[in-house]
């Protein structure tokens, strides 16, 4: 399944407080109808004053044709959708979001692992938005990344469910891809990864000292944004 994942950052002169409002109040129930979409998450801060961002928004859709027609291509940091309801939905981002500063990504999910059943709703998720080594090409990073680094990432003690997300339009896209872990407990997923905050961490160990040590053999680790956030549902019609 394909999704379009954007990483959401307030407008200027808006409080964290006030932009959740509106994401949830105003835009949710236009974005939820938007055309093709099957399945819709939201992913908010648990930690908000230390988040790279206010939230995450996951659009799902069956064929990557739809998600194009109602939100752009990979290159497009802007799109003007013609289908009703996404338009309304192009519309609606200007009342509270800073477009401009929104990091965004188009890809095909892989579910690595998967202990839930696929219900994520209420879970602990951290998503890593992955940039390769420089020197790297794309095909060596995902050679990698999906050879060596995802056996160890998905037996990181406390990981629930692993799902990583690989581009549709590789040079056009923001990132190489995403890594999406999650946890019924957020303190395991601190113990694992890290808190808000901490660009780098050290867990001490099992697989996420394993894990963590192999990162820097295909990450820029300092130019990876990542959220820690608690997942909802919001549809599913998948």
């Amino acid at each position: 399944m394909y999704k379009h994942v954007a990483l959401l950052v307030r407008q200027s002169g808006m409080s964290h407080e006030e932009f959740v409002d509106y994401w949830r109040e105003n835009h949710t129930p236009i974005a939820k109808d938007i055309e093709g979409v099957v399945r819709y998450h939201q992913v908010l801060p648990t930690d908000p004053a230390n988040a790279e961002f206010d939230g995450i928004a996951e659009l799902y859709f069956e064929n990557i044709e739809d998600l194009h027609a109602a939100l752009g291509s990979p290159g497009s940091r802007d799109y003007d959708p013609t289908r009703e309801v996404a338009a309304r939905a192009r519309e609606d981002v200007d009342n509270f979001l800073a477009i401009d500063e929104r990091p965004r990504f188009i890809g095909e999910e892989t579910v690595q692992k998967d202990e839930v059943g696929g219900d994520t709703d209420g879970l602990y998720k951290h998503s890593a938005f992955l940039v390769r080594q420089e020197g790297m090409t794309h095909e060596e990073f995902v050679e990698y990344w999906q050879t060596n680094h995802t056996p160890i990432a998905r037996e990181i003690e406390g990981v629930v469910r692993y799902t990583t997300v690989l581009s549709a339009d590789p040079e056009n896209a923001e990132f190489d891809g995403v890594a999406e872990l999650y946890f019924e407990d957020l303190d395991a997923l601190y113990d694992a990864l890290g808190s808000e905050g901490s660009r780098d961490y050290d867990p001490d160990k099992g697989k996420a000292k394993e894990a963590r040590g192999d990162v820097d053999n295909f990450l820029a680790i300092d130019r990876r944004p990542r959220l820690i956030g608690r997942e909802h549902l919001v549809t599913d019609e998948a």
